[in-house]
């Protein structure tokens, strides 16, 4: 299961650490793995194929496996309800109302090859006084778990993907 950790201070995220709640989820995997394969299986498990369902049906903002394969490969700045803020080689930073959604693969040195992936958030308050609401610690729980989810799942959909590909 992934774990909770700082978000590395050099990473697109950390911008937030000061000004926004963050948190920041890695798990490591005995794989290479790029930006493009992690935001593919990140966006295509059925877990977030469901929040792409939710917000299809709930806000009108559609998406397609198709449209996510354009943004891993940069090719697209967008998917559903998600703006691109910034990317690098090894980063996504993705912008959605007062959220920020934050996909980041670190290889790891050493003679077998092995990725750290990680999944961290940002959310902006809209208050002045910079503070969040009762409905935003009501769901604090839920998140918490649904990001380990998330992670776990694209890290398992990524080992599927590329062993897939080795075969």
């Amino acid at each position: 299961m992934p774990s909770l950790v700082p978000a590395p201070n050099t990473s697109l995220l950390s911008a937030y650490n000061k000004r926004a709640f963050t948190d920041c989820y890695c798990t490591s995997i005995s794989k290479s793995v790029t930006l493009s394969q992690f935001i593919e299986a990140f966006y295509t498990t059925r877990l977030f194929k469901f929040e792409r369902w939710l917000l299809a049906k709930a806000l009108c903002i559609p998406s397609s496996d198709e449209e996510v394969s354009l943004l891993a490969q940069s090719n697209s700045t967008e998917l559903s309800a998600w703006q691109v803020k910034s990317r690098s080689s090894n980063e996504i930073l993705l912008a959605a109302w007062q959220t920020r959604s934050w996909l980041c693969v670190k290889p790891q040195d050493g003679t077998t090859p092995s990725t750290t992936l990680y999944f961290g958030s940002a959310v902006i308050s809209t208050r002045a006084d910079g503070k969040f609401g009762l409905v935003f610690h009501m769901f604090g729980g839920f998140h918490r778990l649904y990001s380990k989810l998330l992670l776990s799942a694209a890290a398992k959909k990524v080992i599927a993907n590329l062993s897939q590909n080795e075969s």
